[in-house]
């Protein structure tokens, strides 16, 4: 495999109008060996997952600017190119009922904030077993 595949199999789009969030994500996937390309907003999230790049995973917060998180993940189920990127929720919100939004959108695993780096890092580390499972079947 070549260098140039190699990096386009390992970008992870992280969406969170948080700064603080959003470093702190970035730094925890970067440790894992991805390449994070950051978007601070939902609007800014949608015009990357409409560009050319190829994503291994993404993590969205659920409530941001212009586009919520869970419609994020619904634009990807309705895409065919995106609906295979599987999605981490994450979210600082106490309200139930927007991890089970979460889910019904399409992501596959939801983690509330505020949360560690192990955490995290399994979530991702699970995300991407999945999508490698589906991939080989």
């Amino acid at each position: 495999m070549s260098e140039e595949q190699n990096e386009v199999q390992k970008k992870v789009l992280v969406a969170d109008d948080d700064p603080a969030i959003l470093r702190l994500v970035k730094a925890i996937v970067e440790k894992e060996g991805y390449t994070v390309i950051s978007a601070r907003d939902g609007k800014e999230a949608y015009k990357l997952l409409q560009s050319e790049a190829h994503f291994e995973a993404a993590i969205f917060d659920v409530v941001m600017p212009y586009i919520q998180g869970t419609e994020l993940v619904k634009f990807m189920q309705s895409e065919k190119k995106l609906m295979n990127i599987p999605v981490i929720m994450m979210t600082a919100e106490q309200n139930p009922r927007l991890s089970s939004e979460s889910f019904a959108a399409g992501a596959i695993a939801f983690l509330p904030k505020p949360f560690t780096t192990s955490q995290l890092k399994v979530m991702l580390q699970m995300s991407l077993q999945k999508r490698k499972a589906k991939k080989d079947a």
